[in-house]
C-alpha cells in the first residue's frame, strides 16, 4: 500500500518528534490521525494546516483502553476506512535533563511503571485496537518509537530505557506473530534529537559532545529521524518486519 493510501495513526503527535512525523506522513498524501493527551490547540492547529480530508485530531490517553477504542471508531467515522499505519511514539511525561533525573539509589517503582504505562501498555493497546481492521484490510503497519540509550546508556535514565527496552522486544514477538497478516512490526531508534520538547532541557554543551561522537558530526534532528519512520510505512520496506533502526548518525552502529 502506497504512503498515500494509508490512514495513520500517529499518538503523540501534536508535539515534538510527533509533530514531524504528522508532517512527513502528510506532505506524503497520507490522511492522519493526530493523538493527544494534553496539547488541545497545538493538535488543532496542526490538523487545520491539512484540512478535515487530510487530518483531524483526537484526544485520548493511550494508556487507557477504552479511549484508545474511541480513536479507532471516529478514524473510522472521520476517513471512512480503517485505520492501516499506527506510529506508537506517545510519551510518558519525562524530560531528558540528566542529573536531575532519578539515581539508581533512589529511583522509584512508580517511575519504572509510569515509563512502561506509556511505552508498552501504550503500544499493546493500540496494536490490539488496529488488528481486527489490518486483518480485514490483508496490510498493517505497526511503528514503534524507541531508543540507542539501552544499547549506549551514556547517561542512566533507567525507567525510560528500560520501558523501551520492553517495547523492542513486544516489537519481535508481535511482528513473528502477525506477519501470517502481512502486518509489518518495525521500531526507529534515535538518540537525542535536536531539538523536541522533551529534549530542550538538555545543556548545549551535551548536544556538542553527542555531535562530536557521531560520524556524520552533527546531532539527528526530529525531520530526520520522521523519515525513517516513512521508510518502514512505504513499499520499500515491505519484507522488513521485526527489526529495530537506529537512526542517530552512527553514534550507535549494531
Amino acid at each position: 500500500m502506497q504512503i498515500a493510501e494509508q490512514i495513520v495513526l500517529v499518538t503523540g503527535g501534536a508535539r515534538g518528534l510527533g509533530t514531524s512525523i504528522v508532517h512527513a506522513f502528510a506532505a506524503q498524501g497520507a490522511r492522519v490521525v493526530i493523538n493527544y493527551r494534553n496539547s488541545a490547540a497545538a493538535a488543532e492547529a496542526l490538523a487545520a494546516n491539512y484540512g478535515p480530508e487530510h487530518a483531524f485530531a483526537v484526544r485520548a490517553d493511550v494508556t487507557d483502553r477504552s479511549q484508545v477504542a474511541a480513536i479507532f471508531t471516529q478514524a473510522q467515522a472521520h476517513f471512512g476506512s480503517t485505520v492501516t499505519t499506527v506510529v506508537n511514539n506517545a510519551l510518558a511525561d519525562f524530560r531528558f535533563n540528566g542529573d536531575a533525573r532519578s539515581g539508581a539509589a533512589d529511583i522509584s517503582w512508580d517511575e519504572f511503571e509510569a515509563q512502561f504505562s506509556g511505552s508498552v501498555r501504550g503500544a499493546l493497546n493500540t496494536t490490539q485496537q488496529a488488528l481486527a481492521g489490518m486483518r480485514e484490510a490483508g496490510f498493517g503497519r505497526i511503528i514503534n518509537i524507541g531508543t540507542n540509550l539501552f544499547q549506549n546508556p551514556v547517561v542512566p535514565y533507567h525507567d525510560y530505557t528500560a520501558a523501551k527496552a520492553a517495547l523492542l522486544s513486544l516489537t519481535r514477538t508481535l511482528a513473528s506473530d502477525l506477519g501470517l497478516h502481512n502486518i509489518a512490526v518495525n521500531m526507529v531508534s534515535g538518540g537525542l534529537l535536536r531539538t523536541t520538547d522533551a529534549s530542550a532541557a538538555t545543556p548545549e554543551d551535551v548536544f556538542d559532545f553527542i555531535a562530536t561522537s557521531t560520524p556524520l558530526r552533527r546531532v539527528t534532528t526530529p525531520a530526520e529521524f520522521a523519515d525513517a519512520v516513512l521508510f518502514f510505512a512505504s513499499p520499500w520496506a515491505r519484507s522488513v518486519t521485526g527489526q529495530n533502526l537506529m537512526v542517530d548518525g552512527g553514534l550507535v552502529m549494531n
